[in-house]
């Protein structure tokens, strides 16, 4: 059964340009998201990273970019070595007046294994929300 995605939306006083490329550029990237070996806004492009909760199992995480739309949208799949299930994560701007909106939807998180509890919803959200809201947040303000 298909769950409601995770949407979360937030206003940043930034262009466009320097929201993108917050999300694309990997020395921005480690900043405020993950420490990325490499990453390329391109479709087709993989790359993995380790995450997971502070105290917890660290996870390899296995993604590719399957959609760009430069300064508009970024879409890539989010799934974890050694474990069923595949999520896609998009980033999408929408500039408002100087500013820019950036809704961030992650579906497909049910297709992980329910029996870890790490894959709960609920952790997703908490992530997503400290990450958007706290970690690009605060990015975002600095560098202005």
């Amino acid at each position: 059964m298909e769950h409601k995605p995770i949407v979360l939306e937030r206003l940043f006083n930034a262009p466009i340009h320097k929201v993108w490329q917050s999300l694309t550029d990997k020395n921005e990237m480690k900043k405020w998201y993950f420490d990325l070996a490499e990453f390329k806004a391109e479709t087709g492009f993989k790359f993995q990273f380790m995450g997971g909760p502070d105290e917890g199992t660290q996870y390899l995480h296995l993604c590719e970019v399957t959609e760009v739309i430069v300064e508009r949208k970024l879409t890539y799949s989010w799934r974890y070595d050694g474990y069923a299930g595949i999520s896609f994560v998009t980033f999408e701007l929408i500039e408002k007046d100087a500013k820019t909106l950036l809704r961030l939807t992650h579906k497909g998180i049910e297709t992980f294994p329910e029996e870890n509890t790490d894959f709960a919803i609920h952790n997703f959200e908490e992530g997503w929300n400290e990450i958007i809201n706290n970690s690009l947040n605060d990015y975002l303000e600095k560098a202005d």
